[in-house]
C-alpha cells in the first residue's frame, strides 16, 4: 500500500476534505499515476451532491494528468516516467469500443460510477478501511491514481498541465461534439448554449473548422467576453428575445446548437433557434427534456445525445493537442490554477462563475 493525499466526500452533499489515505499497487492491466494536475468539472460537483450514500466515503476527480510511476506485468503501452493524460473508462471489447466509440461501452457504468473496479474491489482505503474510488476509471482529486490501461493516453512532455488536464473530459467533450458527431461544414452556423470548460471548447472547435457564425449564450458577462476573444462573432446573454435574436444572428436559425447547461428549458430554446433540418447536440447532465413532437417533424430536427464527445481518446486527444500548437484550441485560457489542498477554494470560485476551468496542482 502506498500513502496517498485525496480530496475525500464523506457523504452526499459533503465539501471535499483532504485526507491521508492508502493506495494499492498497480494490477497487471493498471498504471500508477502520480498527479501533477486534476481539473476540477461541473460533473464533479453534480456527481457529488446526488452520489449514492452506500458509496462513499467517495474520492472523485476525472480529468487528472500525470507522470507513470509504475506499470502492470500486462501493460505495453506506457512505462515509468511517461506524461499521460487520464480519461474515462471503457472495456475495449464490447460492440461500442470496437467499433471506435468507448464512450458508449456497454460496461460504462459499472467502469466509470461504481464506486470501484468492474470486480467491486476499490484500490483505497483509509486505516484498512475501504474508501470508493474509480470515478470515470481514475479518482484522480489525489496525488497518486490506479488507471486502466485503456484510460492512459500518452502526451507530449512539453504540453502544459493547463492544457492536459482538460484535455481528459471538458475539451474533448466540447470539441468532439463538433469535430466527431456534428461534422460542421465550413460557413455553417454554430451557436453553443452555456459557455463553460465544455461549451468554450466546442466554441474553439468550431472557430477552428471554419464556421460561420459561432455565437454563444451564458448570463455570465466575463464568459461572454471570453467566447469572443476565443473567435465567437456574439456572446449573448439569455433572456427574453434570445430565439429571436439567434434567428437573425444566423439568417433564419442555427445550423447546429451545442447545449451544455443540461437545463430543458435551454434544450427547448435550443430547438426553436434551429433552421429547418438543422442539429441539436445535448452534451450537459440534466434531467427529462420534453418536446413538442410536432415541431421537431416540422423542423426535420436531429437531435445527439453526445457523451465525451464521442471521442476515440487516444486518437483524438493527439489532434487536439495538434490544434493547440497551431494555436486553434488554447485550452490555457480558461484555466485557473490552484494548489490541490485549496480545492475548496477552487469548487467556490468555479461554483461563483469567476472561474471557468480550475486546474489543481500537486507539489
Amino acid at each position: 500500500m502506498r500513502r496517498v493525499r485525496a480530496a475525500v466526500v464523506e457523504a452526499p452533499g459533503a465539501p471535499f476534505t483532504v485526507r491521508d489515505l492508502e493506495l494499492q499497487e498497480p494490477r497487471p492491466d493498471e498504471v500508477l499515476v502520480r498527479m501533477t494536475a486534476a481539473g476540477v468539472c461541473h460533473t464533479d460537483l453534480g456527481m457529488r451532491d446526488t452520489w449514492p450514500r452506500r458509496l462513499t466515503p467517495m474520492v472523485f476527480g476525472h480529468e487528472g494528468v500525470g507522470r507513470v510511476e509504475a506499470v502492470g506485468a500486462q501493460v505495453r503501452g506506457v512505462a515509468p516516467g511517461d506524461p499521460v493524460c487520464l480519461t474515462f473508462a471503457s472495456c475495449g471489447a464490447c460492440e461500442q469500443c470496437a467499433t471506435g466509440h468507448p464512450a458508449y461501452c456497454l460496461h460504462a457504468r459499472t467502469l466509470n460510477f461504481s464506486g470501484g473496479r468492474a470486480d467491486g474491489t476499490t484500490p483505497l482505503a483509509r486505516d484498512g478501511t475501504p474508501v470508493h474510488g474509480g470515478f470515470f476509471g481514475q479518482s484522480s482529486f489525489a496525488t497518486y491514481a490506479v488507471v486502466r490501461e485503456r484510460g492512459v493516453v500518452p502526451v507530449p512532455a512539453d504540453l502544459p498541465d493547463e492544457v492536459a488536464a482538460p484535455l481528459g473530459c471538458s475539451g474533448q467533450t466540447g470539441a468532439g461534439t463538433v469535430l466527431n458527431r456534428l461534422r460542421p461544414e465550413p460557413g455553417a452556423s454554430l451557436v453553443v448554449m452555456g459557455a463553460g470548460g465544455v461549451g468554450l471548447s466546442a466554441v474553439m472547435a468550431a472557430v477552428a473548422v471554419g464556421c460561420d457564425p459561432v455565437v454563444a449564450v451564458d448570463p455570465v458577462p466575463g464568459r461572454r467576453a471570453l467566447a469572443v476573444e476565443l473567435g465567437a462573432k456574439m456572446a449573448l446573454p439569455p433572456g427574453d428575445g434570445l430565439v429571436e435574436a439567434l434567428r437573425d444572428l444566423t439568417g433564419g436559425g442555427a445550423h447546429h446548437v451545442v447545449e451544455t447547461t443540461g437545463r430543458p428549458d435551454v434544450a427547448r430554446q435550443a430547438v426553436a433557434a434551429l433552421r429547418p433540418r438543422g442539429e441539436l447536440a445535448l452534451v450537459g447532465l440534466g434531467g427529462e427534456v420534453t418536446f413538442d413532437a410536432m415541431h421537431l417533424l416540422a423542423k426535420g430536427v436531429r437531435v445527439h445525445g453526445v457523451i465525451e464527445g464521442d471521442s476515440r481518446p487516444g486518437r483524438f486527444l493527439p489532434d487536439l493537442i495538434g490544434l493547440w500548437r497551431r494555436g486553434l484550441f488554447p485550452l490555457e485560457t480558461l484555466a485557473t490554477t490552484f494548489p490541490f489542498e485549496e480545492i475548496g477554494a477552487a469548487v467556490r470560485a468555479m461554483e461563483g462563475g469567476g472561474v471557468v476551468k480550475p486546474v489543481l496542482l500537486f507539489d
